[in-house]
């Protein structure tokens, strides 16, 4: 049985290396889990973990009951932890935040809010706390990609994201989608706001990006999702014989 059909809300966390981090997160979501405005789980998403992480992850889930886990033996990278988590929630609504914690679980709340009306609520890190050169590098990333994609969202980056289900579950996934989550969803007809939420420096653990990932990746993607936008298959059923 997948326990998360039981909940309105799943929370994706994938996980990569957090060893160290596993203490303060396991604190943190389950501090966010009661005040949450829908009734709320989590569902950790080991992506191959080379240290203690899967082990921790199996501990916590055994403490914490709204608390759940899928594991892979390899690495695949975020994008894919990501679609694994979308694959395997079964509540209406889906949200999604990174294991380092530097965004807060109980901005969710802020977010859910606009959830029934927008596909994608996304948040924007507001007084960000990362170094001046990987604020240039995210600067220069999301100013070609909206060019590309003319999706309009100042900070797809931002590690809280709160989806419905259903669009979340149709839309084309690819290696580095993390960063398309606004344009592809305008290809299902979704719409998206962004609101700002809080930012923290990364306390524990170390960046799996660096500059070489964070603009190679996206200036290719951003190609490809071109491609891809002028070859989308959209189709309406307008009439059938078949009995309901």
């Amino acid at each position: 049985m997948n326990n998360t059909s039981n909940y309105d809300f799943t929370i994706v966390v994938p996980i990569y290396n957090e060893q160290d981090n596993m203490q303060r997160l396991e604190e943190s979501l389950a501090g966010y889990l009661p005040n949450a405005k829908m009734k709320a789980c989590v569902l950790l998403v080991n992506d191959g973990s080379k240290d203690n992480s899967l082990q921790l992850m199996k501990e916590v889930c055994t403490r914490q009951p709204d608390f759940f886990y899928i594991s892979s033996t390899e690495n695949h990278g975020l994008s894919t932890a990501l679609k694994a988590g979308i694959d395997t929630a079964e509540s209406p609504y889906i949200g999604y935040i990174d294991s380092d914690l530097q965004t807060n679980p109980e901005d969710f709340n802020l977010l859910l809010e606009y959830a029934p009306q927008y596909q994608l609520v996304s948040g924007i890190r507001a007084k960000r706390k990362d170094s001046g050169f990987k604020k240039l590098q995210s600067k220069i990333a999301n100013g070609f990609r909206r060019k590309m994609t003319g999706d309009t969202a100042t900070d797809t980056g931002c590690p809280l994201k709160v989806m419905q289900s259903a669009y979340a579950k149709r839309i084309p996934f690819f290696d580095g989608m993390h960063r398309f989550l606004p344009a592809l969803m305008m290809l299902e007809n979704g719409k998206f706001k962004e609101l700002p939420v809080r930012h923290y420096p990364r306390i524990a653990g170390v960046s799996k990006y660096h500059l070489w990932n964070r603009l190679k990746g996206p200036f290719i993607d951003c190609f490809a999702y071109r491609w891809m936008k002028h070859r989308y298959i959209r189709y309406q059923i307008s009439d059938t014989n078949f009995s309901n």
